[in-house]
């Protein structure tokens, strides 16, 4: 079967699709036919050993897959031959077939497309654990969302609207802006590439607070970092919840005095450790995702897909922070 390995530390032009041998599922595992991996940040990073988690080389990216299960492990009892799955596996999902853990996967609904399926569940299964868990969100509240129109920015768009509330749609261009009004943002504000100067800063501070209002956002979901999160926080509301989700432009450097004038929290998310740690309460919010989707409130947006052999361009694309909603490898 073919698999894009990473043989060597750098950038996607050292991956390499090479024929590898078919795993067996070991015991409680299954066999996947896979039909899609998505691409998401951490795979930008994995690469480059930038990440958490190192696996040994030679090793496959991708983090979330979609497909059937082909063969069963010993002592695997609540899933057949042909059931279509959903799997976060963290690394390895760019490969024809792969085995993974039973007890990681999710069952995906006849009517839901696979291909599709694959851009679910990192991107919405990490919105859905800030918005609610950690953000504590209500109906009615005003949600900034910085880098709106990549795959979790428009994930964070389309929950908060599917949970009530009015949402600011921080993008880089008018092109994105387009795309995050589509998936339901009521104001959007496109900021400058960093990095600022003090006065850019202050006047895209000055540009969130206008779109956001007097009140300031309940919510801020920052998934882009460096720069632009001191604008975001100053355009906070009182009590408000600054949720870190990642940073592409660089960790940011806050002034904590900011969060005692406005009395606010700045909060860390992060999914895979929630979904390690607590399996049920990720199963629960999988399962909400499904009927959202079903109920014709969410729909994650495939922007491209690539095949197999050409991996290595949609992984380079989004770490040029070129995608627009979500960029997936196809198998078949």
């Amino acid at each position: 079967m073919k698999a894009v390995l990473s043989k060597e530390t750098g950038g996607p032009e050292t991956l390499v699709v090479a024929d590898i041998d078919v795993p067996a599922p070991g015991k409680g595992e299954v066999l996947i036919d896979v039909a899609a991996c998505a691409i998401n940040f951490p795979d930008t990073l994995i690469i480059r050993d930038l990440y958490q988690f190192k696996p040994p080389r030679p090793f496959s990216p991708g983090g979330e897959i979609s497909g059937t299960i082909a063969a069963l492990g010993d002592g695997v009892e609540d899933w057949q031959v042909g059931d279509r799955v959903i799997c976060g596996v963290g690394s390895g999902g760019l490969r024809e077939k792969i085995a993974v853990d039973a007890a990681k996967l999710f069952k995906v609904p006849a009517e839901v497309d696979l291909v599709q399926a694959s851009a679910l569940l990192m991107t919405y299964g990490t919105t859905i654990h800030g918005l609610k868990d950690r953000g504590d969100i209500k109906e009615g509240e005003t949600v900034l969302v910085l880098g709106a129109a990549g795959g979790v920015g428009l994930s964070a768009v389309e929950l908060a609207k599917a949970y009530g509330c009015r949402v600011v749609a921080g993008v880089s261009t008018e092109e994105k802006g387009k795309v995050a009004r589509d998936a339901g943002a009521d104001e959007v504000v496109v900021y400058p590439r960093a990095p600022f100067d003090k006065d850019v800063s202050k006047q895209l501070a000055n540009d969130f607070k206008a779109a956001v209002g007097d009140k300031g956002a309940d919510i801020v979901y920052d998934i882009v970092g460096g720069d632009y999160s001191e604008p975001a926080l100053r355009a906070i509301a009182w009590e408000g919840r600054f949720l870190v989700i990642g940073f592409p432009a660089g960790i940011a450097k806050m002034p904590l005095n900011l969060t005692l004038l406005k009395s606010c929290d700045i909060r860390g998310v992060f999914w895979g450790a929630f979904a390690a740690r607590e399996p049920k309460r990720n199963a629960d919010n999988i399962a909400e995702l499904f009927d959202l989707w079903q109920a014709g409130k969410i729909a994650p947006l495939v922007s491209e897909t690539y095949p197999i052999e050409r991996a290595h361009e949609a992984i380079a694309k989004l770490e040029s922070r070129g995608a627009i909603g979500k960029l997936v490898v196809t198998m078949g």
